[in-house]
């Protein structure tokens, strides 16, 4: 350990694994260490026992449920939108050679008490049982605009500048009911919260466009999942870091940031020993003075036996619950896998779900989802804090990655690598893609 590097990267969470992958590709020396003796930290995949040792200490889980080796049961819910960022990170870095993906069957959004398939074009709003008549008419107007609106052609603009419009205004020129414009702004666009409504329309435009193609990629949802679990991810990410020269260190404590004089990271300790670096990467628990707390996370994984009802039976779904439908701040999502992905035996389903705390009973906010699942066989819950880092890193050389939010798609994670990944080279990162990489 007592080297020097270009950079170390403490965590084998998927954001930290992804920057130590694509900073290796880069001809970076690069030292990757983890407290813990497993990789992906809270991107990880269980094993039946580790989740009852996590969740349930002292109780052994039951025998009913099968073999250990058959279940990997994610401590987050997260899919890969098909065209999305994560995915162009994959088939750049070429880690597609050790993962397979399967697609999620069906995306959904709540609405006035019922779940209904949302719609990926203006052919499926036609169809949608989310509108009335009139309203339908309007959406597919509004879709059609999205798809034909061409920066060198104002016949196709409709007088709206996506820069200087905001989506407010947008959703006014087109008549969408607040309903329609849950759906779009939370099931299509994927944002977080209302916020979005009052900024300028293009990027909510280019996320539809986004969700839009990735639902033609494979015609069922937008959304891919890996086979055996997330934990495929990170360690699909060290893999590739180690063929370029990476160092790995699991089980190894981290006792200190060393810094120099001008307060700048030089090296991280570990009892007597020191491995210097330029810069240095970690996930929020490696740097807990140097981060604040953003709010705190509510999450419940669910061992269903059936798929959800009103879900057309599909083995995998995403099920959006937008705020206002529910009358809260944030949204609540759920994700449900099943055996089609080797994430537990046959017959059974996992289901999650996720959403941001807002009052001092966090159980009792993903009731609404919860009611979803039909007969639950057995859950875990907890509720984590969430951290973002106070600072961009440039001053001090301490590079924090932000902790995993409540979504059920990798998109903000994938945010956060890109404005990291900028911040460290001071280069933009710009992904192109091999002829041998690709996922099908």
């Amino acid at each position: 350990m007592d080297e020097e590097y270009d950079v170390i990267v403490l965590g084998t969470g998927l954001t930290e694994c992804i920057l130590s992958g694509l900073l290796s590709i880069d001809g970076k020396k690069v030292l990757h260490i983890d407290r813990n003796d497993y990789y992906g930290a809270d991107s990880a995949s269980l094993n039946l026992t580790q989740l009852y040792g996590m969740f349930r200490q002292g109780e052994e889980r039951p025998e009913n449920l099968g073999r250990d080796r058959d279940w990997c049961v994610d401590l987050v819910p997260k899919f890969l939108m098909a065209n999305g960022d994560l995915t162009n990170i994959l088939v750049y870095t070429d880690v597609t050679r050790y993962i397979e993906f399967k697609q999620i069957s069906g995306s959904y959004v709540y609405r006035d008490g019922r779940i209904a398939k949302v719609p990926g074009n203006e052919m499926e709003a036609l169809k949608s049982p989310l509108m009335s008549l009139f309203e339908k008419r309007r959406a597919k107007k509004f879709l059609e605009w999205v798809s034909n609106y061409r920066e060198e052609d104002p016949s196709t603009q409709k007088d709206i500048n996506l820069d200087r419009d905001s989506m407010e205004t947008v959703y006014k020129k087109f008549g969408l009911q607040s309903g329609t414009q849950d759906f779009i702004g939370h099931a299509m666009a994927l944002y977080l919260d209302e916020s979005y409504i009052k900024k300028p329309a293009r990027e909510t435009r280019d996320r539809i466009l986004l969700y839009a193609s990735s639902m033609a990629k494979f015609g069922k949802s937008p959304y891919i999942y890996p086979m055996y679990g997330l934990g495929e991810l990170p360690q699909g990410f060290a893999r590739l870091s180690a063929i370029y020269g990476g160092t790995y260190m699991l089980g190894q404590p981290v006792d200190a940031i060393e810094y120099d004089g001008n307060g700048v990271a030089v090296g991280v300790r570990s009892g007597e020993q020191v491995a210097k670096a330029k810069q240095v990467v970690g996930d929020p628990s490696y740097f807990r003075e140097k981060v604040r707390s953003i709010g705190r996370l509510v999450r419940a994984i669910c061992i269903l036996d059936h798929p959800i009802p009103n879900t057309d039976n599909l083995d995998s779904v995403q099920i959006i619950i937008p705020q206002n439908q529910v009358k809260r701040k944030h949204d609540i999502y759920i994700a449900c896998i099943s055996s089609v992905h080797n994430v537990c035996p046959k017959g059974y389903y996992l289901a999650i779900i996720s959403t941001i705390v807002e009052t001092a009973n966090p159980l009792s906010e993903i009731a609404p989802g919860l009611k979803l699942l039909g007969p639950v066989v057995e859950s875990f819950s907890r509720v984590q804090e969430l951290y973002e880092p106070m600072e961009d890193g440039t001053k001090d050389q301490c590079y924090i990655t932000k902790s995993v939010d409540a979504t059920s798609h990798f998109e903000t994670m994938a945010r956060d690598v890109r404005n990291i990944y900028k911040r460290m080279t001071g280069n933009d990162l710009v992904l192109k893609k091999r002829e041998s990489a690709e996922i099908s």
